[in-house]
This record gives C-alpha cells, sequence and structure tokens, in this order.
C-alpha cells in the first residue's frame, strides 16, 4: 500500500462520523440519505464525509435510477490491517521478553525468600 493512501485511510478512520459511516455500510448500502438519519447533521455535512471516504478509497458510490447508493470498499481497510500486523508482532515478542525477565524476577525472589532463615523478602 503507498504512503499517500495508508495516510489517506488512517486519517479517514480518524473520525467517530466516517467509522460509524463505515460501519453502517458494511451491513450494505445506502443512500446519503439514510447515513445522514442516526446523525444531527445535515446531509451536505455527511456529504463531506463520504468525500473523505472515497479519497481513501474506503467508499464508492454507485447509480440506480435516482438512487446514488454508497458501498464499502474494504481493500484499504485489509491493507492498513497488514500494515498493523508488522506492529502487533512487535509488541507480541516485547511482551513476551517482558514475562520472561518478570518470571526471572520472580524466581530470584523467592530463592532470595527461600534461603533467608524468617522466609522474609529483602
Amino acid at each position: 500500500m503507498g504512503t499517500e493512501l495508508l495516510d489517506a485511510t488512517f486519517a479517514a478512520l480518524a473520525d467517530p462520523t466516517r467509522r460509524a459511516i463505515l460501519a453502517r455500510l458494511s451491513a450494505g448500502e445506502a443512500t446519503v440519505t439514510e447515513l445522514a438519519q442516526p446523525f444531527e447533521m445535515s446531509q451536505p455535512a455527511i456529504s463531506k464525509h463520504l468525500k473523505v471516504l472515497e479519497r481513501a478509497g474506503l467508499v464508492s458510490r454507485g447509480r440506480d435510477a435516482q438512487r446514488r447508493p454508497c458501498r464499502l470498499e474494504a481493500r484499504p481497510l485489509r491493507e492498513a490491517t497488514a500494515w498493523l500486523a508488522d506492529y502487533r508482532d512487535y509488541w507480541a515478542e516485547s511482551y513476551q521478553r517482558l514475562d520472561a525477565l518478570l518470571n526471572e524476577l520472580q524466581a530470584i525472589d523467592q530463592t532470595d525468600r527461600d534461603a533467608r532463615p524468617d522466609g522474609t523478602a529483602r
């Protein structure tokens, strides 16, 4: 995924209204009027959000007689998820190293307690 498209995808996802629009479109296509219903904002405001989503490649608009339904385009989400997966692997490895260190420290602490006559830690 190109940097420009990745930037546009994350910028589009940064807004809760746009995420809600994508969630609604995951259930099926909808018109601007249908998308505006759950929000306390005008259709032009929803259209501005849709333009951001379209520039990121997350939404496309079709033509069905007089209707112009919007539909979710999931490819940019899949590519953003793949990009994030590298960092998920990094954090998983970091947590494994931290777990190993904590286990080692607990073992040392237990050894110290076992070595003291009164069984207390230092």
